[in-house]
């Protein structure tokens, strides 16, 4: 049930971005004029499971059918080099019945079977689809190529536009109703952080009180981890033992740091309050109530959760006397920890050790904190792309596909973290599309600069090229990421 609930928000967030990049492609084209032939959700490659077309006044529908040539016959013949060609031929619609599909030039809206994409064929132009009948025609005044380039530009760049957006429009929403939350740094140093291996390796301890990264204080705890990446920081000041210390990070931090993918390399540590109890939980079983203290395994002082939670697993079958204080008085509850070595009990959240901040905000005052918000988010994710790219961190190997998308969606659905994971990936979207690779709109709206620019217009021969080369290097980053996914799934 929790994978099936993953994959269901998983879909819907995916088909919601689709269909926004594409509606910006549809309505710019729409608003020059521009020919749209199909708007589609999902990929049609063979058959698509919905279509639908307005034929002279009337709505026609058709399920689960086959990719038919609409408007051009194609004939194969051998040149005079004896090479097969082929050659394309429009259909005389004179000689169609009137209500016949292909008698309309309008937008044929459909449903593909390939649930990870969608697309517009916009007339006269070269994409995706590869469909080469149309340029093999003299350009109409519909179609795209006939478009001046800064109308084509706009065109292009619609897409992107409408991500950023929907981003901006949702978080606008979140900051309305819920308002903001985070955990300040201030509050985690009344105990300290707790640190992994890792963070270990690099000088910080358990119970430092973070100061600065880089000399920069971050209000916000929670940006602390990412602030130490997407910055490359160099030093992280902290307090310990009363005194200041300055950690001087190893020049192979971010390789290390990214090719753990973990972010809470660096967590808060709190008391382990019991907040709950399994029913057949060794705890339970032992005594122990809601609101006990765990303060130590054996003679061991487990004065936190994490030191807890880091000790309790050597124990398993074994038996144990788990020290906790009630109401001012110090117990020893002995219990017996079966093969996963746990006892049962819940941690009490987060807001019953700290002083979380909260900022509201009305209608008006979401506006520029939306803004603010999404630029920002925008820039983070940019960083690291970045990083992907730039082999000497080999973040390349942390890229995650489709599997580690699903991942970020909670086990339970809850709108307003479903919104957030939406506007995230939609900005995630957005750089990606950007991206000055053929066969993403990057690629076109860079063509585009270079005939704006210098007044030539790239050949169709050139572009088809492009957009091969294009579609094989966005397939190569496909496999790439999924390909990391599987390989994870077996470590």
């Amino acid at each position: 049930m929790i994978i099936l609930i993953k994959v269901l928000q998983f879909f819907l967030s995916l088909s919601i971005l689709i269909f926004i990049h594409e509606l910006g492609h549809f309505l710019a084209a729409k608003a020059f004029k521009t020919r749209v032939e199909k708007f589609y959700l999902f990929f049609d490659w063979g058959f698509s499971i919905f279509r639908c077309k307005k034929v002279n006044g009337k709505w026609r529908f058709r399920f689960f059918s086959k990719n038919v040539p609409e408007s051009y016959t194609v004939t194969e013949y051998q040149d005079a080099a004896g090479k097969k060609q082929k050659k394309y031929d429009p259909i005389d619609r004179s000689t169609l019945p009137a209500d016949d599909w292909r008698q309309s030039d309008s937008t044929e809206y459909g449903i593909g079977w390939f649930p990870l994409g969608g697309y517009n064929k916009i007339a006269g132009m070269v994409d995706e689809s590869m469909d080469k009948s149309q340029m093999q025609q003299p350009p109409k005044p519909w179609e795209f190529r006939s478009k001046p380039a800064w109308q084509r530009f706009i065109i292009m760049v619609a897409g992107v536009t409408m991500n950023v957006l929907l981003a901006f429009v949702i978080y606008i929403g979140l900051l309305t109703k819920e308002g903001e939350q985070y955990l300040p740094t201030t509050e985690v140093n009344k105990y300290g952080i707790s640190v992994d291996s890792l963070a270990y390796e690099f000088g910080l301890r358990d119970g430092d009180k973070i100061l600065s990264v880089d000399g920069q204080y971050i209000e916000n705890f929670s940006q602390i981890p990412m602030q130490i990446i997407l910055e490359k920081a160099k030093t992280i000041e902290v307090e310990r033992n009363g005194k200041d210390t300055t950690i001087i990070l190893p020049d192979d931090a971010l390789t290390k740091l990214l090719a753990k993918q973990d972010p809470n390399f660096i967590s808060f540590r709190v008391p382990f309050m019991v907040a709950d109890l399994t029913a057949d939980g060794a705890a339970k079983a032992g005594g122990m109530e809601v609101g006990d203290i765990i303060i130590g395994i054996n003679d061991m002082e487990t004065p936190y959760y994490q030191d807890f939670v880091k000790n309790i697993k050597q124990y398993r079958n074994q038996d144990v006397d788990i020290r906790v204080v009630r109401d001012y008085d110090t117990l020893s509850l002995p219990m017996h920890l079966g093969n996963e070595g746990v006892i049962g009990a819940y941690l009490a959240p987060i807001s019953t050790y700290f002083d979380m901040e909260v900022v509201h905000y009305s209608f008006f005052e979401a506006i520029p904190a939306g803004f603010s918000k999404t630029f920002k988010e925008l820039g983070d994710y940019w960083k690291q792309v970045k990083l992907i790219f730039s082999p000497k961190t080999k973040a390349y190997e942390s890229v995650g596909g489709f599997i580690s998308i699903g991942k970020i969606f909670p086990e339970t659905w809850i709108w307003s973290i479903f919104w957030r994971m939406t506007a995230f990936l939609s900005i995630a979207l957005a750089v990606m599309n950007i991206l000055p690779i053929p066969a993403l709109d990057g690629g076109h709206i860079l063509f585009l600069l270079f005939e704006i620019i210098t007044r030539r217009k790239p050949s169709d021969k050139f572009m088809e090229v492009a957009e091969t080369v294009g579609l094989v290097l966005v397939l190569a980053l496909v496999v790439l990421a999924n390909g990391n996914d599987i390989i994870r799934l077996f470590r």
